[in-house]
């Protein structure tokens, strides 16, 4: 059983569209965008998580095979204060067209580097999109 001492454990992707700007979400009640994932169901693996989670929040379907580990990071929470959140981060391919659904109240396609544009969670800020930049050099696919 977690205590309120140990980290939120949640599985997140990095999406991207045809400019390479990447889908943020922001959720009801709060000003902060974060990448869309969430919290793992019992027995789930990190990228069934993942492809529910997508669903459910955006109407999209991600396809697995496409899916690159960017690392697990651990960062401040910015929905529940004085925690800390510790995301499993993926690069993924969808289909279809995300749309705000369930808890999520805004998505934005933001610069994969600063400046962002939006109000960024520490994890995505500090974490997430650097190893995504990172990956993508990596696979001459970014400057």
């Amino acid at each position: 059983m977690p205590t309120t001492n140990s980290p939120i454990r949640i599985v997140t992707a990095v999406i991207l569209d045809a400019q390479q700007r990447v889908l943020v979400v922001r959720k009801h009640g709060s000003d902060t965008f974060i990448q869309p994932g969430g919290k793992r169901e019992p027995g789930e693996a990190a990228l069934q998580t993942l492809a529910r989670e997508l669903h459910e929040e955006l109407g999209i379907v991600m396809d697995p095979t496409s899916a690159v580990p960017l690392g697990i990071f651990e960062d401040a929470a910015v929905n529940e204060p004085g925690r800390r959140v510790q995301g499993e981060s993926f690069l993924v391919q969808v289909s279809g067209t995300a749309r705000v659904q369930a808890e999520i109240a805004e998505l934005a396609w933001i610069a994969l580097q600063p400046p962002h544009g939006v109000k960024l969670a520490p994890l995505s800020a500090r974490h997430t999109l650097p190893a995504a930049h990172a990956a993508l050099v990596k696979a001459g696919k970014a400057e």
